[in-house]
């Protein structure tokens, strides 16, 4: 009859843990802030092809443009990309997946991928694409 207390104190202390450990874990992706993942552009080529990152988390990207030319930096699906392919917009205004990235200057964005799965980055400045600006955002 002794160890009933003991073992009801023990289920009680179980799910407190149970209940709180979610919330320390969401207090702290809130309080890290979005991860920053860096890339270059250097002689019309991305210094990465391949970045990953976590559904629902704000990730900033810092993109560098080294070169004495624009770039820009598109990621999005297949729709997004045909119609980036027509040229129609020169600049990208207030979208996050959206980048113009003038010569010799960096810009920022922070995006949170909403799904999982494969999004391509391109550049879809004239030739930029068939030049090989292109990579992958892996959302997982």
């Amino acid at each position: 009859m002794g160890s009933r207390p003991v073992t009801r104190r023990l289920r009680l202390a179980v799910t407190g843990v149970a209940l709180i450990a979610p919330l320390l874990f969401v207090a702290y992706v809130i309080a890290s802030g979005p991860a920053t993942i860096r890339i270059s552009i250097d002689r019309s080529a991305f210094s990465t092809t391949s970045i990953t990152v976590a559904v629902g988390q704000p990730v900033t990207l810092v993109i560098e443009n080294r070169d004495f030319i624009d770039h820009e930096w598109i990621v999005g699906d297949d729709a997004v990309h045909a119609a980036h392919r027509t040229g129609s917009e020169p600049l990208h205004g207030t979208r996050a997946t959206e980048v113009s990235i003038p010569a010799l200057e960096t810009a920022r964005t922070t995006i949170t991928f909403a799904e999982r799965g494969t999004f391509a980055f391109i550049c879809h400045l004239p030739g930029h694409e068939g030049y090989g600006m292109r990579g992958i955002v892996i959302v997982d």
